[in-house]
């Protein structure tokens, strides 16, 4: 895979980064950020098209200069596609592995059959309640501040989302291996969360790849060849 240090930098481009494991997103354009004001010595306006979790890896689109940040909402409505692991039996109160495993359950009755079976149930349009542990704003902070500090969110909305494809890969009990391909504004921590509440064992999101963003994929992608220091390390803010 290309390295963002051979990049060559314009003033007006879309850049296609692979999001490194517990970098935030905006971490991610902090350093771009950095490298362009070095590269021409002016800062550029610069942000992203769709926000990655810290714990999730793979496409995350930077956009640098007027011409391309001003399309951020067209890019944004693309649909995107992942790979992922949901891990059965326990869950988690940010539905992926960023907090404990809690409320053990018996797997025992999980069949191959049964997965693909539950599967089915989330394909096309359906109702999603956004994770607690999330970037979401409410009364002027993100829903992960309040989640941080114990706080309960319980008046959420839930959210009509599209999902468009639903494929189990693997089954290896208690872990599933998926691809999903959704619209915008789906969370795949709910449908790990509701995943394992329609199978009756609970279950979270173990492992997240987002592998392309409408036309763009995450083989053209550039990976990030920098090191985050370990103060700054899943620093989980966004």
């Amino acid at each position: 895979m290309k390295t963002l240090s051979e990049y060559a930098f314009e003033k007006d481009q879309l850049l296609l980064i692979d999001k490194p494991w517990g970098w935030t997103s905006f971490e991610v354009v902090k350093i771009i950020r950095k490298k362009i004001r070095s590269f021409f010595g002016e800062n550029l306006k610069i942000g992203h098209a769709g926000t990655l979790d810290p714990l999730a890896t793979g496409l995350l689109i930077v956009l640098i200069g007027r011409k391309y940040t001003k399309k951020v909402d067209y890019i944004q409505n693309y649909k995107k596609t992942y790979t992922g692991i949901i891990k059965l039996g326990c869950m988690t109160q940010s539905f992926d592995s960023e907090t404990e495993e809690y409320n053990f359950s018996s797997t025992s009755h999980i069949t191959h059959e049964l997965v693909q079976e539950i599967s089915k149930k989330f394909k096309g349009e359906i109702n999603q309640y956004p994770p607690d542990f999330s970037a979401l704003r409410m009364k002027g902070k993100r829903l992960y501040e309040y989640a941080r500090k114990g706080k309960k969110i319980n008046h959420m909305k839930p959210r009509r989302v599209k999902i468009y494809q639903f494929h189990i890969l693997k089954i290896g009990i208690p872990y599933i291996q998926f691809f999903v391909e959704c619209g915008k504004g789906t969370y795949i921590r709910s449908i790990a969360q509701d995943f394992g509440i329609a199978i009756k064992s609970g279950a979270y999101l173990l492992s997240l790849r987002r592998e392309s963003i409408g036309p763009f994929s995450i083989k053209n992608s550039y990976s990030m060849d920098f090191e985050l220091s370990n103060s700054k390390r899943m620093n989980l803010t966004g």
